[in-house]
């Protein structure tokens, strides 16, 4: 196998929408690069010991959101991590600053419908407990897409692969937009 960790120095941030494929892309990328992985979704609910749902639910999405801005900015300190952030880390400005100033970030762009195929079964997603879910999906993601845009130094669509075959497009590219960003 390839010496990949060497070539992927800093760390790597992947944003874009809830069903994406940030988690199952993140923990291979990491393994495949040495990396250590974290999800701040998951952080989050380490660290509160309550399901996001119930966060959402007493605190609303500002008090999640807050919550989300915090755990990112100590997770962006660290060396040598894959992160997946939560689909609506990208609203916060600072989120976004700090994300683009430390590492390499990946946006892993869907298109609303696979993206409605990927989630509607999840009844843990707080934003998609909506009249209409799929309608939602299509209208957060018209939101962030410019956002997404914006921060990502490399954009990847995942529709029409595998896991392993999108791991394998990723790679050339994160390698030039890591050597770019060091």
């Amino acid at each position: 196998m390839d010496t990949l960790p060497p070539l992927f120095k800093g760390n790597i941030y992947l944003v874009g929408m809830m069903g994406a494929g940030k988690t199952s892309v993140g923990k291979l990328l990491a393994n495949r690069l040495g990396k250590r992985f974290f999800d701040s979704d998951q952080q989050i609910e380490r660290r509160t010991g309550v399901p996001i749902s119930l966060i959402f639910e007493i605190e609303g999405e500002a008090g999640f959101r807050r919550r989300e801005a915090e755990i990112i900015r100590e997770l962006v300190a660290l060396e040598n991590i894959v992160l997946a952030t939560g689909g609506g880390a990208v609203l916060h400005p600072e989120t976004r600053q700090r994300l683009n100033r430390t590492g390499t970030v990946v946006y892993l762009r869907s298109t609303p419908q696979r993206l409605w195929q990927r989630t509607r079964h999840d009844r843990q997603r707080p934003l998609l407990q909506a009249p209409d879910p799929q309608k939602k999906i299509a209208d957060l993601l018209a939101a962030r897409e410019p956002l997404y845009q914006d921060v990502a130094h490399v954009i990847v669509d995942t529709d029409s692969q595998s896991l392993g075959q999108l791991i394998r497009r990723l790679l050339p590219e994160l390698r030039q937009a890591c050597a770019e960003t060091r």
